[in-house]
């Protein structure tokens, strides 16, 4: 009995430690990802939670969140975003730079609102 009960607080801790490696990773993708779009994006693009963007015609990557599923832009990273306005660079990342960019995007679909209220 004592073994049975050793066995599964082994195993307990272990995916304890897993999940918290797997946690610490996704942490670590998401900044990357934001790094990746304020090197990249920011000039045009608001890419946080708030703010306006600086370019009148480049929606808010808040918004963007809302209208495409990020992963749904992975071929697009990929292959390079073709927009409407003709002063939008064209940008091709790595796959595992699509991978950092989609995790920070979703991280924009789980963050509270903070839209302003109103009354």
């Amino acid at each position: 009995m004592n073994k049975l009960v050793g066995t599964g607080a082994g195993l307990f801790a272990a995916l304890l430690l897993a999940g918290t490696a797997l946690a610490q990773s996704s942490n670590g993708t998401i900044v990357q990802g934001r790094a990746l779009l304020e090197a990249n994006c920011a000039r045009c693009h608001a890419i946080g939670q708030d703010g306006a963007s600086p370019h009148e015609t480049a929606p808010p990557f808040r918004v963007v969140v809302t209208l495409y599923p990020p992963e749904s832009l992975a071929e697009a990273l990929a292959e390079g975003i073709v927009s409407g306005h003709p002063d939008m660079p064209e940008f091709v990342f790595m796959p595992p730079e699509i991978e950092a960019i989609i995790a920070y995007l979703d991280s924009l679909m789980l963050a509270p609102d903070v839209s302003p209220q109103k009354d």
